[in-house]
């Protein structure tokens, strides 16, 4: 891929965020974080972005659906991040296993991947105008434990997560 010294100019539109539960019935409980899981110093999110180029077995798949259906699936057997990070006693935490879901976002931007050129290493130039921050989904407590934006347009998939501590 070639580097340009040109700031790549695009634009994203995104869906409105929807929650996507796990594609069958979960159990309702709480599970305690460990200690290790519980630090104070663990309780960010950490956005992570991933490329995909265009594969040719996935010739009229629609990439978000495929993604939206598979991530309620892995939520049955996963069913924790479906649910929401919750306080008890001494602050412990917990996750309140609700299967409520994880947030999902879809988007199309009017790029390639070839625009970004060498850029696909971190730091990655334009991970804020690729990432949606949604309002309120930033605090760690009551709030989906992940966030999936599967983003697909011309020959760019990405999939980026916002976890909180898991």
């Amino acid at each position: 891929m070639a580097t340009s010294s040109t700031p790549l100019v695009f634009k994203v539109h995104r869906c409105e965020p929807e929650l996507v539960a796990p594609a069958k019935p979960t159990p309702k409980e709480y599970k305690l974080l460990s200690d290790i899981d519980d630090q104070e110093g663990l309780r960010v999110q950490l956005p992570i972005i991933q490329f995909y180029q265009y594969n040719p077995s996935m010739e009229g798949k629609d990439p978000v659906r495929v993604i939206r259906e598979a991530l309620a699936q892995t939520l049955v057997f996963y069913y924790p991040f479906a649910g929401r990070l919750r306080e008890g006693a001494q602050p412990k935490l917990m996750v309140d296993c609700t299967g409520e879901g994880l947030m999902f976002i879809e988007a199309d931007a009017d790029v390639t991947l070839e625009q970004f050129g060498d850029a696909l290493q971190p730091p990655f130039p334009c991970l804020e105008q690729l990432l949606y921050d949604v309002p309120g989904s930033s605090k760690m407590l009551n709030c989906p434990l992940l966030l999936a934006q599967v983003l697909s347009s011309l020959s760019v998939s990405i999939t980026p997560c916002a976890t909180g501590v898991a």
